[in-house]
């Protein structure tokens, strides 16, 4: 029974080692004071109530910590799930507030069964379809919807919500008349407060300054009354488990955000963890990782709150302030259900203007700038899925741009791999070596003989490239043609429509006394041809082991060459 009882005990906290326990503590105390005001804007954006941001900090953070993989990463509400939760939630609640919260609940379980069910069939590598193109794409969009739909609350002026950018920003212009002045005086100094700390004192909770500091003004000078917006009324005391509400229209009306919000929850949250993995030193586990996730999410709508994921800003805090163990994500879960038992009441006079401050300046990181000069500069078909996917987000939606950028780096997948690298090679003087003449112009070629490579399998999808660019080489040679010589070495697989390509090419070449050599072919190719009866098509002489062994029999022939002449 102590056995099975003691396998249940993640291993960080059976070998505890109570040195870390002072950095584990000033850790976690750290991230809950940064992480109240975050999950209550969090909250907000999502469209729901700031206390469910807190709801979500709370047990979510135990369960991820039991466990999960990574010793620094916290868990909890982040921009951009809140924002694809607001987009879901908001197309099948219908304006029903109850509605809403229930969906988002809901939608919370689904989230945690299918990361969990991704990490039990270790399914962890369908994130790689989430290529950094498309992610960088999607997530700079996406910065600029989330900050976009702040400016409500900045200008204390009812706007619409939505993820068409245009339409949003014409009814601000529009409606900025109506603007409430002092509502956007506490906004913009909440702003300058926010980039003032993190620039010249980093160590200091910057939103916890700006939030205290607001909250402060609002309750000396009765702003509330003139018409600044608050949070109001928060309830006190820790959530109850409940199961979430089981609706099947609902359920299947959020698939694609749940699906949505699985990958891309967990390509943010893995991403995160790698880096301070690698940066301490220890193996990080995808699978448990995504377990960890998924479990954490259906402890989230069990206890009413909405989908979370590992964040980037709040993990730095937390590896900064020390944090060594995942006691520290322990530790800011009880600082935030203290919070909720006892200082409810201090939550009243928080202003809407600062939580969206919050969320403006956290989210303007996400800009990437940095990475589209990169690609500009290294590989502009890159460049071109994050423009496809930046604007796809912006004009049709969260959920369908980033379909839309996943489908456009499959669609530039299957094109490249269907028009591989082809060279032509030379022998390099004094050498047995052949390379690229386009890179290497001193290489020598052998005139009548057309030596190429096929950098990639040979497949259906690049068969007709094969053939059609043969063709055009032979067209532009100086020489009759007389061999041809395909160095095989880059081929690793052979499927049965390239098997008949090449026992066409064979033929006809044969038909035409060009002798065909495949150099360096490997094993699986090899095995391929001989189920398909191609090792009875070319002898030993027609399969040199290098391309020069091959170059060097057409210019000196055996046997076999002589009884075929």
């Amino acid at each position: 029974m102590a056995t099975r009882t003691s396998a249940l005990i993640p291993p960080w906290l059976r070998d505890y080692d109570r040195r870390n326990l002072r950095s584990d503590l000033v850790a976690g105390l750290t991230v809950a004071v940064m992480l109240v005001p975050q999950g209550m804007a969090y909250a907000m954006l999502a469209g729901l109530p700031p206390i469910v941001g807190l709801y979500a900090s709370v047990v979510p953070l135990l369960v991820y910590a039991m466990l999960g993989s990574s010793r620094q990463l916290a868990v909890g509400p982040v921009a951009m799930v809140s924002l694809l939760t607001a987009t879901g939630v908001g197309a099948v609640a219908g304006g029903d507030v109850d509605r809403y919260l229930a969906a988002a609940v809901l939608l919370a379980a689904m989230v945690g069964v299918v990361q969990l069910a991704m990490g039990l069939l270790r399914l962890g590598y369908l994130v790689n379809f989430l290529s950094h193109p498309v992610l960088s794409g999607f997530t700079s969009a996406a910065a600029l919807i989330i900050g976009i739909n702040q400016l409500e609350h900045l200008m204390g002026v009812p706007l619409g919500r939505g993820h068409h950018v245009h339409v949003l920003l014409i009814e601000a212009v529009q409606s900025a008349s109506a603007t409430h002045w002092i509502t956007l005086a506490i906004g913009a100094a909440s702003i300058g407060v926010l980039v003032g700390v993190k620039r010249w004192k980093p160590a200091v909770p910057g939103a916890l300054v700006a939030v205290v500091g607001a909250t402060v003004a609002v309750w000396a000078f009765g702003l509330g009354p003139a018409g600044v917006a608050t949070v109001g009324q928060v309830p006190a005391g820790l959530p109850r488990p409940a199961l979430p509400l089981l609706d099947l229209e609902m359920a299947r009306a959020l698939v694609p955000t749940a699906l949505a919000i699985s990958l891309v929850g967990f390509m943010e949250s893995i991403s995160v963890a790698k880096v301070f993995a690698r940066k301490h030193g220890y193996k990080l586990d995808a699978g448990r990782e995504l377990v960890g996730l998924g479990a954490a999410n259906i402890a989230a709508s069990a206890f009413g709150a909405y989908p979370v994921t590992g964040g980037f800003s709040r993990s730095a805090v937390n590896d900064q302030a020390g944090a060594r163990t995942p006691l520290a994500s322990v530790v800011t879960a009880l600082a935030i259900g203290a919070a909720l038992l006892f200082l409810t009441p201090l939550f009243f006079h928080v202003p809407r203007a600062v939580l969206a401050a919050i969320i403006m300046v956290a989210v303007a990181g996400l800009v990437d700038l940095h990475e589209v000069e990169h690609l500009w500069q290294t590989r502009r078909s890159d460049l071109g899925l994050l423009a496809i996917t930046f604007f796809a987000t912006l004009s049709l939606g969260i959920e369908a741009g980033i379909g839309i950028g996943v489908a456009a780096s499959l669609v530039l997948f299957v094109a490249q791999r269907t028009r591989p690298h082809f060279p032509v090679l030379g022998r390099l003087p004094g050498t047995d070596q052949f390379r690229n003449v386009a890179d290497h112009p001193g290489a020598e070629r052998t005139p009548g003989v057309l030596v190429v490579r096929l950098d990639a399998a040979w497949y259906f999808g690049n068969v007709s490239f094969l053939e059609d660019s043969l063709e055009a080489l032979e067209v532009d040679a100086d020489a009759p043609l007389r061999a041809v010589v395909l160095d095989a070495t880059a081929i690793n697989d052979l499927d049965s429509t390239a098997a008949h390509s090449l026992q066409s090419m064979r033929e006809r070449y044969q038909a035409r006394g060009v002798r065909f050599v495949l150099a360096g072919v490997k094993g699986p190719v090899r095995r391929m041809m001989e189920r398909c009866g191609l090792d009875s098509c070319f002898g030993h002489e027609d399969l040199p082991m290098t391309v020069a062994e091959g170059v060097r029999r057409l210019s000196d022939p055996g046997p076999r060459d002589v009884a075929a002449a």
